[in-house]
């Protein structure tokens, strides 16, 4: 799969018509365009990724339901201020192909930290051991175990929504999520092949996608059989504030073209994440931490996060955590509800870094 770096006449890379007359939304498809894009071998792979700038190397690593597109504004802003910042489609989601999305058990921390590892080794300049890391949702799954198995890649890490979650040697993750929750919760919902992807293709790529996108509930997230979110299929679809008609458009083209498989298959391998981190039980996060959640996030209301995070744990387990957001009013994507403060968080807490090395 080739990616064409060029726009030829009034044609966007992201599929959008470019007119004389430029309007806001054709301002941003500009600045968009100066993302390059590319295909990389990794880990067994060919693993897209969007990156612009130039500078100390920022690895933007998305969740579910993403790409690498939920860091647009990010993207933009970072590389003008003097970093690269590099942002995969994770395998199984938007460009990246070769991952067997038959098979959950290729799709556990240890691939993808394998992937990331390759990454960073193919793209970061000479000399350039260690990297920036950004994570939100699965991303800062990601991220966290990024930091545990391979701390020596890693300079320091702004994480959002989801905390480091230490292992419990007792019980296996959906084992405790079915008996604390039940069947009706999401995750456990996500765990039988082939079922909750004949819902959403019910519903609907485009009302699977903004009903994701539209959840405020500080609450923990249940999907019941049949049911789903609670929406007709007839109801018409509304979008958040933050999201444009061209960006769930181009959120809905990428995942027409894969499904939602690989994206669930993240949490088919919950089980299996945990029979292989028996050797990181009570292990410490030693790399430097900013955390970042909104207050109506779903992931902050559930499983106990909140006291976890306030009450001391989170810093016992990552002793290096410098400081603790809670954005008041913002939901689970913070990252694309207000770009311009995550922007400034991460720039911030980087620099600092990035001065100090010089």
């Amino acid at each position: 799969m080739s990616i064409s770096l060029r726009v030829s006449n009034n044609f966007s890379p992201l599929g959008w018509k470019i007119s004389d007359n430029v309007t806001e939304v054709e301002r941003k498809i500009r600045k968009m365009e100066r993302i390059e894009h590319k295909m990389v071998a990794v880990n067994g792979i060919n693993m897209h990724v969007a990156e612009l700038g130039k500078g100390p190397m920022i690895l933007f690593i998305h969740g579910f339901p993403e790409i690498w597109y939920t860091w647009r504004h990010q993207i933009l802003y970072l590389a003008s201020q003097g970093y690269r910042a590099v942002a995969p489609d994770l395998r199984g989601y938007g460009d990246t192909t070769g991952a067997p999305t038959d098979d959950p058990t290729k799709f556990t921390t240890h691939h993808v930290v394998g992937d990331l590892v390759a990454l960073i080794d193919a793209v970061a300049a000479p000399g350039e051991d260690k990297v920036f890391v950004v994570g939100h949702d699965w991303g800062a799954i990601h991220a966290w175990a990024l930091c545990l198995y391979r701390p020596d890649k890693v300079k320091a890490l702004v994480n959002m929504s989801v905390p480091f979650s230490p292992r419990n040697p007792i019980i296996k993750p959906i084992d405790a999520l079915r008996a604390l929750y039940g069947n009706d919760y999401y995750i456990v919902r996500f765990q039988e092949r082939g079922e909750i992807e004949g819902e959403f293709a019910v519903w609907g790529t485009e009302r699977v996608l903004t009903d994701f996108f539209n959840y405020r509930k500080p609450a923990p997230l249940f999907l019941p059989k049949g049911i789903g979110f609670g929406n007709s299929p007839d109801a018409p679809i509304s979008l958040p504030s933050w999201l444009s008609k061209e960006d769930l458009a181009y959120y809905t083209s990428k995942f027409d073209k894969t499904g939602f498989t690989g994206g669930l298959n993240y949490y088919r391998a919950l089980n299996t994440n945990w029979e292989f981190t028996g050797p990181w039980s009570k292990a410490q996060v030693k790399v430097a931490v900013k955390f970042i959640v909104g207050d109506v996030d779903l992931t902050y209301h559930s499983l106990g996060a909140k006291d976890y995070i306030e009450k001391g744990g989170f810093k016992k387990d990552v002793p290096l955590l410098e400081d603790v957001i809670i954005l008041q009013g913002v939901g689970h994507f913070l990252q694309e509800e207000k770009p311009d403060e995550i922007n400034k968080h991460i720039h911030q807490f980087f620099n600092h870094f990035s001065t100090t090395e010089h």
